[in-house]
Formats: C-alpha cells, structure tokens, sequence
C-alpha cells in the first residue's frame, strides 16, 4: 500500500460513513489502507463504520487524545508510504484523492492539499502563509483585530492565505481537513506535536515540514469541508471559524494559539500576544459601551461575552509559566 488514509473519530460514525462512501465509489481509492483511529467515542461508531466498509482497519485510543496524538497513532501504524490526514466531516469530490496522490508522487513537494470547499462549492481557505510572529491571531479580537485588519489593508501587508488556489500553489501552511505527507519528510521534520489538543496543531507542524522542504495546494482538485461539524455539536457552538473567544472552544482555540506561537516564534511573541489579548479586555468593554450607545443599542448588552473572555484570559494567565517553560503538556480545555 502507498498511500494510507487516517480519519479520527469522536461522535462522528454518521460524517464518516457519507466520507468513505464519497471516496470508494472509485476502484482506485478501495486499494488504499484507510484507518479510523477512534478517540474513544463509547458508542456505536465502531459498529457501523466497519460493517458498512470492512476494509477499514480500527484504532481505539482508549481516552479522546485530541488530533495530534489521534493520526500520530495512526501514522505510527500506517502501511503506506505517503499519509493523508483526512476530517471525518468531508466529501470528496471526483477522484480528489486518486488524482491528488498520483500528482504529489511524482513532484518534490512534501506535503499537498486539494482546494477546499464550503458545503455551497464556494471556496474554503485551505493554503496559509506564516506572518512574522503569528500577528493574524490577534484578528478575531473584537475591536483591536478591526483596526489590525485596517491598518493591514492601508499598508498593504501580504495576505495570510490564498482564498482559491491556483493549479498548483506553493503555500507555508495547509489546512489540516485534507493533509497528504511523504513519510520521508515526516521522518526528518518529526510527528504531530502531541502537546496539542485541538487548533493550530498543524500549523506548527507544517512549520517544522516547511524546513524540509516545499508544501503545496493543488487548486484544480476538489473536496467540501463541512467545517466544525463534530466540535459545534459537542461544545454547543455555532461559529465554525475562528472567532470564537468567549465559550470552551474559544478557550481551546486561544491556548492552542499562543502554545503555538511560543513553540515557533519564541517567549517574546508568547507575551506579546498576552498582553494583547489582556489589553483589549478594556478596549472591548469601553468600545462596547459606546459603540451600543452610538447604535441606540442597551450599553451593556455585551457584558455577558466580555465577561465570558475576560474568563478565557484569565485562564490563559494561569497556563502562561507552563507554555513559556516548553515541557511536554497536554493542553486539553475541552
């Protein structure tokens, strides 16, 4: 087997099932090793994802290990010479994966993605560029992230991602719904960082494969990207980007953040982006105030998120010695 495709479980038997069967409608794709590598669901996933597709080889994790430590699991236990670390919440379109696996054989990237889609065929953010000190997380906080993106606008700062790849897009990072990776380069950049739960996981990973060599999108290649799916319904949440900063997905989202940016860009940015976020604490409530005010809104009708982030970065307060000493931790908030 060349190509071994890696899909983690959590409450998901449903979404896997319509990705599997989107998938093996080709001849091509029933020659590859798919693995589930289940994070110990406790329900009938296991039953009604093999018997439907019995060529699926079953990994219990045994604890809900996250992502990272998920498909480095599956990694570990793969066949294939290239790994594709597909979401449960995808459609494949065409031959996508086939087609992709054939093309990225034979070229000297490391690591490839096809174009994203939202569940309308419009196109998803799939490939990233790395900004100096990871400043694009600072983005989704409420009234400091819009001046950010204004002044980013006036000054002319390169974009972070490609909206719709080309044929073929030379990126610094890919989305990790669709991730195919040459073992060769996973032997020389290392595995996932298990330090991770969920978010950012494979943004740093594709930091450390980006030094080995080049990753690409191959945008005339197709899959629908559900987005969020699985972890809205377990959280409650309904915001399927990255915006979120006030409930325990928002936590997730803004420690996975920060461990990230101390991992590749050192204690300084770590800090930088601390103070940020404790800044706009203020910022939020006096904008807020007036901006409610301004529009003949209830001035306080915000209070509940800002309190519910002023929570978040308390809380990221609390972890600050643990992200800046880089020991191995597991950042499970959820």
């Amino acid at each position: 087997m060349q190509l071994s495709i890696i899909i983690v479980n959590y409450h998901s038997a449903p979404l896997i099932c319509d990705c599997l069967e989107s998938a093996l409608q080709y001849p091509g794709s029933n020659t590859f090793e798919w693995i589930v590598v289940d994070n110990h669901s406790q329900d009938n996933s296991k039953q009604l994802i093999t018997q439907k597709f019995p060529l699926v080889k079953w990994i219990d994790m045994g604890y809900n290990a996250g992502f990272a430590r998920a498909n480095n699991e599956g990694i570990k236990q793969s066949k294939g010479e290239v790994v594709l670390l597909l979401n449960p919440d995808t459609i494949i379109v065409g031959n996508a994966i086939e087609e992709c696996y054939e093309r990225f054989i034979q070229s000297n990237y490391i690591a490839c993605a096809v174009q994203l889609l939202n569940a309308d065929k419009t196109p998803q953010i799939t490939g990233n560029y790395f900004i100096q000190g990871g400043l694009n997380h600072l983005l989704p906080l409420p009234y400091m992230g819009a001046l950010l993106r204004k002044i980013a606008f006036a000054a002319n700062v390169k974009k972070t991602n490609v909206a719709k790849a080309s044929a073929e897009q030379k990126v610094d990072w890919i989305n990790g719904a669709f991730l195919m990776v040459k073992k060769s380069a996973i032997e020389k950049a290392g595995m996932l960082d298990e330090d991770f739960f969920l978010y950012a996981e494979e943004i740093e990973w594709c930091s450390r494969l980006k030094k080995v060599g080049d990753l690409c999108v191959y945008g005339d290649l197709f899959t629908i990207h559900l987005q969020g799916e699985t972890i809205n319904i377990e959280t409650g949440t309904i915001d399927k980007g990255y915006f979120d900063l006030y409930s325990k997905k928002g936590l997730q989202l803004m420690v996975s953040q920060h461990v990230r940016i101390r991992k590749q860009f050192g204690t300084a940015w770590f800090f930088f982006h601390l103070f940020m976020h404790t800044f706009e604490i203020p910022v939020f409530f006096i904008c807020s105030f007036f901006d409610n005010l301004f529009h003949a809104r209830k001035p306080f009708c915000n209070f509940s998120k800002i309190k519910d982030f002023t929570i978040n970065v308390i809380k990221l307060w609390d972890l600050a010695p643990t992200i800046v000493s880089n020991e191995p931790h597991f950042y499970k908030m959820l």
